[in-house]
C-alpha cells in the first residue's frame, strides 16, 4: 500500500460473521487493528462495513489525531503486472521469462491432462515453471476438441487457488476473443492479453483494445494486419507503428502496457526467402525500442527452430544465439521453456 499511486480507503467488516450471522469483533478490537494502518500512513479514509456501528467509528477518532495520511507514490514509468505479487518490468530485469508449457497447442502432455480433466497434474506443470524461474505464466486452451472458454475459466480459477502459482502474473493466450474475456474475468491482479492484431481492421482492433484496458490488462500486439502477417523488417515496423498510434491516440493505452510481437518465424526451412526472418525480427526490435517510446517486445522463441523439432541440442543453441542478439536490441520478454539450460 505504501507504494500505491492512489488514495486508499480502509472499510473493514467487524470480523467474520458467526454461525448466526452476527459479527463478534468489538469496537476495541477493530481499533487495535486499524491503528496499524493509520500509524504506518497507509490510508486516507477509514470507515466500517458489515457489523459496524457509530460506536466502532467513534473509536477511530483519537487514532487519527495528528496521523499522517497516505501520500500517493509517483507512478513508476514502467510496465506493472501482478498476480499476488507485483512484477515491475524494468531494464535491470534484462529479460522476462514467460513460461510456455501451459499451452494445449504447444504441449501434448498439457493437452492430454486438460482433456482428461487431470487438473492437479496440469497445475503441477504451472507450478514447476514458476519454480524454474518463470516470471509470467502463459495459458492457452485453443484446441478444437476443447470448450476453450470453459477450460480457460476453470484453469484460471484453479491457478488463483494455488498461492505458489498465483504469485506471478498470467498471460491469457488465445486467438478467440471470447476466451480472452473468459480468462480476464477470472483473474486477480494485472494480466497480459496475448493477443490482438489489425487482421480484422481498425474498428475491431480498437474495440478489443478498449475492453482490455477496462479490465486493466496489458496487451500483446501481433505484427499482423489486413494484408497478412508481417514477415519482413519493413512490414514489421509499418504494422507496429500503426498499432502504436491507434492504441496511444485513440484507445488511451499507456505505452508501457503495449507489448509488440513482431513475429518470430522459422528459419533454416530450406526456403531461401525465410533466411532473413531472424535478422529482420532483431532489426525490428531495435527500431521499436528507438521509435515507439515505452513499448515492450516479446516473441515465441521456440518458433525460430521449428524445423529442428526433436533435436533439442540444436534448438537450444539457436535460441541462445537469437536471444543474445535480440535482447541487446531491446527484446525484454519472451515465451520460453524456463527449465531449459539456455544461457542468454
Amino acid at each position: 500500500a505504501d507504494r500505491a499511486p492512489y488514495y486508499i480507503t480502509a472499510y473493514p467488516n467487524a470480523g467474520l460473521p458467526n454461525s448466526l450471522g452476527v459479527y463478534d469483533q468489538t469496537p476495541e478490537e477493530m481499533a487495535v487493528q486499524i491503528k496499524e494502518y493509520i500509524d504506518e500512513g497507509l490510508v486516507n479514509v477509514i470507515g466500517g462495513c458489515c457489523g459496524t456501528t457509530d460506536a466502532y467509528i467513534a473509536k477511530y477518532e483519537k487514532l487519527i489525531e495528528g496521523a499522517k495520511p497516505h501520500v500517493p507514490a509517483p507512478k513508476s514509468d514502467c510496465l506493472w503486472l501482478s498476480g499476488l505479487e507485483l512484477l515491475e518490468v524494468k531494464p535491470e530485469i534484462n529479460f522476462v521469462n514467460i513460461g510456455e508449457r501451459c499451452n494445449v497447442a504447444g504441449s501434448r502432455k498439457f493437452l492430454k491432462l486438460i482433456q482428461e480433466k487431470n487438473y492437479d497434474e496440469a497445475l503441477a506443470i504451472a507450478r514447476k515453471q514458476v519454480e524454474d524461474g518463470a516470471l509470467i505464466i502463459d495459458i492457452n486452451m485453443d484446441d478444437g476438441l476443447l470448450d476453450a472458454c470453459k477450460e480457460m475459466t476453470t484453469f484460471v480459477n484453479l491457478v488463483a487457488s494455488e498461492p505458489e502459482i498465483a504469485r506471478v502474473p498470467v498471460m491469457i493466450d488465445s486467438s478467440n476473443y471470447d476466451v480472452i474475456l473468459a480468462g480476464l474475468k477470472g483473474l486477480q491482479g494485472k494480466a497480459i492479453v496475448n493477443s490482438i492484431s489489425l487482421k480484422e481492421g481498425e474498428d475491431k482492433f480498437l474495440k478489443h483494445a478498449r475492453t482490455i484496458k477496462q479490465y486493466g490488462a496489458a496487451t500483446v500486439v501481433m505484427a499482423f494486419d489486413e494484408k497478412g502477417q508481417a514477415d519482413t523488417y519493413e512490414r514489421k515496423i509499418e504494422v507496429c507503428s500503426r498499432a502504436y498510434r491507434l492504441l496511444t491516440e485513440q484507445a488511451g493505452f499507456n505505452p508501457n502496457d503495449i507489448i509488440f510481437d513482431p513475429n518470430v518465424l522459422a528459419i533454416a526451412t530450406g526456403m531461401e526467402e525465410y533466411n532473413n526472418y531472424a535478422v529482420d525480427f532483431i532489426k525490428a526490435v531495435g527500431w521499436i525500442k528507438q521509435n515507439l517510446p515505452g513499448a515492450h517486445v516479446s516473441g515465441g522463441v521456440s518458433n525460430l527452430s521449428f524445423s529442428f523439432r526433436g533435436n533439442n541440442y540444436i534448438r537450444e543453441a539457436m535460441h541462445a544465439v537469437f536471444l543474445y542478439h535480440a535482447i541487446k536490441q531491446g527484446m525484454d520478454m519472451g515465451i520460453v521453456n524456463p527449465a531449459t539450460s539456455v544461457l542468454y
